[in-house]
């Protein structure tokens, strides 16, 4: 499908909060446009100024891409900056890096007295990516918890059967591998 200049700078205005209310109203109760996937990929990899084809937006600054290595085409996870973060089956957070509010003093640098959480009970992790130190993520969590996995999108059954067409990367299983990713990647620590 050719993606026009209109409609690009129609999900540029929507996405960037430029639309007015009345506009975005009657995009929302309008018919929905059976290329606007096209558009948006069109639009977010015009921001970009990497070639790698984006697969799928999964916020503002990370996007899953055909990465080409070697005879391996695989889709990973990369921020807008160009930093690359492994595979999109490994969740990016535990690749980034993380500043984690525990104390009293740090939760009142976010929130009035009286306010946030009692210390030891949560804490509020700030994921930045390694290459740009954009804000990626935040989560309150309890401590010890895992880091949250967002998104794990079936790129391979989103490809062909909803937009009909195909993935284009090697075939792969769709399976969480953070585990595994932390397993080879990180020495067990003694506590």
């Amino acid at each position: 499908m050719e993606v026009t200049k209109e409609q690009i700078k129609r999900m540029g205005s929507m996405l960037d909060g430029c639309m007015s209310s009345k506009e975005l109203f009657q995009v929302i109760a309008d018919e929905k446009d059976p290329h606007a996937f096209d558009v948006l990929i069109t639009y977010v990899q015009g921001k970009v100024a990497w070639t790698e084809p984006i697969l799928l937006p999964l916020t503002d600054h990370l996007m899953i891409v055909a990465k080409e290595t070697g005879k391996q085409r695989q889709a990973i996870v990369k921020c807008t900056c160009g930093h690359e973060f492994t595979e999109y089956r490994v969740n990016w957070k535990v690749q980034a890096n993380v500043y984690v509010r525990r104390s009293e003093e740090s939760f009142q640098e976010l929130y009035p007295q009286g306010m946030h959480a009692t210390e030891g009970w949560h804490e509020i992790r700030e994921y930045y990516c390694p290459g740009c130190f954009a804000l990626l993520d935040v989560e309150a969590v309890p401590p010890g918890y895992p880091p949250v996995f967002d998104a794990l999108p079936d790129l391979q059954t989103f490809y062909r059967d909803w937009l009909m067409r195909s993935l284009p990367v090697d075939p792969h299983e769709f399976e969480d591998f953070t585990t595994q990713y932390i397993a080879d990647n990180f020495a067990q620590r003694e506590v």
